[in-house]
């Protein structure tokens, strides 16, 4: 227990030999240590995770994890080596002010990946939703490319195949006035096959030969045009077979799709935004606690060893100073 304390004494950044001569402030300066301490723990918890999600190799997970760990753990024990106990709070908050900033930037940054874990299951199902989306949206824009060709040769189709059967209507229109003719029940209404009916009946067989005609000339375009349209049928799927669709799951995506869910989603965002203010509180947690904690004897003996040091330094210059200018004196 010895060791574990002594080490969080060292993560608090406070001046170990000193502190010893105040032994009341070493539970104090402990619990700030420890606070750092678990906040770079969590900070290569979330950098790891951040760099697993974009190349999923653990060597690399684990040494940046480690480094970046290490990194918010320096930074942190710095902020708070470097605030000192004055005799007014306002002034103590203003320099502590770019610290706090700076204390809830890295909270921001570090609770990102953590986030994305703990919405994991409901941001992969987002994610299935936006590659539906990108995939429409990707058969779309193909799409549009042959859309124009192929509604032109839909619609020259249906102005033959309508031809066709104008054609046809005709033909069925004429061989009924024959028909009639012949068995009295339209047309001169005398049951007959004179004059009248062979030629009603040279009608209908003239529109019979221009149906065949027409049948035959119409055909072959619906033929070739059909034939194109399968062709840019086959082009059409080709293009769609070429496009990527690899899953999206990058960190980028993740974020994105945890927008997507913080606007569709009211708990979620609330969630959200506790888990952030939870990392924010977190990090602040030891310039806070050093803010506004009362002044102790580790501070005035700490404030003592550097006012020594101050006087010893001007010591040192004065002499400095004097040796100087006796130097000057000889030398006139």
């Amino acid at each position: 227990m010895k060791r574990i304390g002594d080490f969080f004494l060292f993560c608090s950044g406070a001046h170990v030999p000193l502190l010893r001569r105040a032994p009341t402030e070493t539970n104090k300066y402990g619990g700030i240590g420890a606070t750092i301490f678990f906040t770079g723990l969590l900070a290569a918890f979330s950098g790891g995770y951040a760099l697993w999600c974009v190349f999923g190799q653990l060597w690399s997970t684990l040494l940046f994890g480690a480094i970046w760990g290490l990194m918010i753990f320096n930074l942190d024990r710095y902020i708070v080596s470097g605030m000192k106990k004055r005799n007014k709070f306002s002034s103590e908050f203003l320099i502590a002010l770019p610290r706090i900033v700076l204390a809830i930037l890295i909270a921001i940054v570090i609770s990102k990946p953590l986030e994305l874990q703990v919405f994991g299951k409901e941001i992969r199902q987002e994610l299935i939703i936006m590659e539906q989306q990108v995939f429409k949206t990707q058969e779309e824009n193909v799409l549009s490319r042959y859309q124009h060709r192929m509604n032109e040769l839909n619609g020259e189709i249906t102005l033959l195949e309508k031809g066709i059967q104008t054609q046809a209507l005709r033909r069925d229109t004429l061989q009924k006035i024959a028909r009639e003719e012949a068995d009295g029940t339209g047309g001169s209404k005398v049951k007959n096959l004179g004059p009248i009916y062979k030629a009603k009946k040279a009608d209908a067989d003239s529109a019979e030969i221009a149906l065949q005609r027409v049948t035959l000339e119409n055909g072959a375009l619906i033929a070739g045009k059909r034939k194109e349209l399968a062709g840019i049928d086959s082009t059409f799927k080709a293009t769609l077979a070429q496009l990527d669709r690899t899953h999206i799951d990058g960190l980028a995506s993740q974020l994105d799709a945890l927008g997507h869910l913080t606007e569709k989603s009211t708990p979620v965002r609330w969630a959200n935004w506790f888990i952030t203010i939870l990392f924010i509180t977190i990090e602040t947690a030891p310039v806070f606690v050093k803010l506004i904690s009362a002044r102790g004897p580790y501070d005035d003996l700490l404030e003592a060893h550097e006012h020594a040091f101050i006087i010893y330094r001007k010591e040192k210059i004065e002499k400095r100073e004097r040796e100087y200018e006796g130097r000057m004196m000889v030398v006139r």
